[in-house]
C-alpha cells in the first residue's frame, strides 16, 4: 500500500524533534542521530499506517532499535572522546530534565554505560517510556528492564554532577571564565576554577595543541590556557553560547571557529571542562538544533 498522501505520513515530521533527541541521547552524535533518522523513516514508510495505533510509541522504538544497532557495530571509542555539541535555545534551559540529559557532562556519563543500559535510562528517566514499551524496544522483559535501569541509575548517580545549579549561576561563571580568557588574565583563571577541577579535550588527533590527557587542578589548568593562547598565532576570542541546554563558550581564532567549551559548575567554581575542538564535531554550533520530549 502507498503512503503517498497520507495523514499519517505527518507523524514522522511531528515527533522529529523527539526523535532526533532520542537518538542523540543514545549515540551522542548529531551525525549518527541523523542516520539512525534517516534509516527510521525507511522503515516507518514501508509499514502500513492503519497497523499502527499509536504512532509516537512506535516510531521511538523504531528509532531505540536503529540506535542500538548502531551502538553494538561501532568500535570502542577513545578515552578522550567527547560527544558532538549542539547549540540550543534558551528555551531548551525552561525543561530542567531535558536540558541535564543532553548535558555535554551527562552524555559523557552515558558514554560508560553498556548500550543496553543507556537506552533503558534514557528511554524511562528522560522519556518516561512505560516499561512494557521500553522492554518491546530493547527486546527485553520488563521485569529484566527495570532491573537494568536501577543497574543503570546506580551507575549514573556516581558519576553524575552532584549539585543543580539554576542557570543564572551557571551563566556568571561562565562570563567570568570568558572574560579571563580574552584578558588572559591567570588569577582571573585561578579565581573561577575549582582547586581539583578536571579539563578533558577531543581534538579528534586533528588539532594541534589539544590536550591528549586531563588537565587536572586549577593552577596547571589556569596556567595551560594562558600558555595557549600565548602561542597560537592570531587573537583567540571566546563568547558565552547556549551549548546542549547550558551556557557554555564559542571560541574563535581569526574569526574561525575552533572549538566548543561546556563546564560544569558546583559552589561557584568549575569543576570540569569539557572542550570539542574536533572539526568534524563542530557543524552543528552554527545554528540551534530542535530538542524536545
Amino acid at each position: 500500500m502507498s503512503r503517498a498522501g497520507h495523514a499519517d505520513d505527518d507523524q514522522f515530521v511531528v515527533h522529529r524533534s523527539l526523535l532526533f533527541t532520542v537518538a542523540y541521547e543514545l549515540l551522542g552524535s548529531a551525525a549518527d542521530a541523523e542516520d539512525v533518522l534517516q534509516e527510521s523513516w525507511l522503515r516507518w514508510a514501508s509499514v502500513d499506517p492503519v497497523w499502527i495505533r499509536e504512532p509516537r510509541a512506535y516510531l521511538v522504538r523504531i528509532v531505540t532499535r536503529q540506535a542500538l544497532n548502531h551502538l553494538r557495530t561501532v568500535s570502542r571509542r577513545r578515552e578522550e572522546w567527547l560527544p558532538e555539541p549542539l547549540l540550543t535555545s534558551p528555551d531548551v534551559a525552561e525543561d530542567v530534565e531535558l536540558a541535564e540529559s543532553v548535558s555535554i557532562a551527562m552524555l559523557t556519563v552515558l558514554e560508560t554505560l553498556a548500550p543496553t543500559e543507556r537506552a533503558v535510562f534514557v528511554l524511562r528517566e528522560v522519556f518516561d517510556v512505560p516499561y512494557e514499551e521500553i522492554a518491546d524496544a530493547v527486546g527485553k522483559t520488563p521485569a529484566a528492564v527495570r532491573q537494568i535501569e536501577h543497574r543503570a541509575k546506580d551507575h549514573v548517580s556516581a558519576r553524575r554532577p552532584r549539585i543543580r545549579v539554576v542557570d543564572s549561576e551557571h551563566k556568571d561563571v561562565v562570563d567570568r571564565f570568558v572574560v579571563a580568557l580574552n584578558t588572559g588574565n591567570l588569577q582571573g583563571l585561578m579565581d573561577v576554577l575549582a582547586p581539583d577541577v578536571v579539563s578533558v579535550a577531543d581534538g579528534g588527533g586533528k588539532v594541534r595543541g589539544a590536550a591528549r590527557r586531563p588537565v587536572i587542578g586549577a593552577d596547571r589548568l589556569a596556567r595551560y590556557l594562558v600558555g595557549s593562547i600565548s602561542k597560537v598565532e592570531g587573537e583567540p576570542v571566546a563568547s558565552a553560547v547556549w551549548v546542549n541546554g547550558r551556557p557554555g563558550i564559542r571560541v574563535e581564532l581569526n574569526g574561525q571557529l575552533v572549538a566548543i567549551t561546556s563546564l560544569t559548575v558546583e559552589n561557584g567554581q568549575i569543576t570540569r571542562v569539557y572542550s570539542i575542538a574536533n572539526p568534524d564535531k563542530l557543524s552543528r554550533v552554527n545554528e540551534e538544533t530542535a530538542l524536545s520530549r
